[in-house]
């Protein structure tokens, strides 16, 4: 293997290792290690950019095999993560939905003022208070 190719799919490991760092800060909820990772994924990224050749040469070219191979595992990696992302995402917009007061359609109970358990609707609430 030519230097470029083996500096190219070293940086390929190194881009998958780090996706499996951000999942697992993803999976354990520590957004400031998550956030620490996007700089240095991005660099890994740009320098990938830089050294690689394009798609069609890289299909091409026997010697290349191996890095394609890690990219294509980072690509599933990179969509497991934004799948993981968006359902987080999702569960918290729900809570907040389910928490808005002006939503009178919403079975939640949620306790009040004094502690007891009421349920949300249009005409109750702190909003009528």
């Amino acid at each position: 293997m030519n230097e470029p190719v083996a500096y190219a799919t070293t940086l390929a490991d190194q881009l998958s290792q780090m996706l499996e760092q951000e999942f697992e800060a993803l999976r354990k909820q520590e957004i400031d290690q998550f956030e620490q990772l996007q700089p240095v994924k991005t660099e890994l990224l740009a320098e990938i950019t830089r050294l690689a050749p394009s798609a069609a040469d890289i299909q091409a070219l026997p010697e290349w095999q191996e890095f394609r191979n890690t990219m294509i595992n980072c690509r599933d990696l990179h969509r497991r993560n934004t799948v993981l992302m968006e359902r987080k995402l999702e569960a918290v917009r729900g809570t907040l939905q389910s928490l808005r007061v002006d939503d009178a359609a919403s079975p939640v109970e949620v306790y009040d003022r004094l502690g007891h358990i009421s349920r949300f609707g249009r005409n109750s609430g702190y909003s009528d208070a």
